[in-house]
């Protein structure tokens, strides 16, 4: 693995954990974001009633699961 591909993959860990805040909008309705999908390379955020809702569907595709909704709870 070369040097570029290491740090590729760095970077997309760091992205991928990168805690959300409450700039991250959710992509169906705007809502303060607590659910990031990785998929194909790309970002979905959900707030937490999207993501319950596309959850069965995007899960088993998704490359990565970022889960913050139990902050609603705090």
């Amino acid at each position: 693995m070369s040097t570029l591909e290491q740090t590729a993959d760095v970077a997309e860990v760091t992205a991928a954990d990168r805690p959300l805040s409450g700039l991250d909008r959710c992509d169906s309705c705007g809502a303060q974001a607590y659910v990031r999908v990785t998929l194909g390379g790309s970002e979905l955020l959900f707030c937490a009633h999207h993501a319950t809702k596309h959850e069965a569907k995007l899960r088993p595709m998704a490359e990565a699961w970022h889960d913050e909704s139990h902050k609603l709870s705090a």
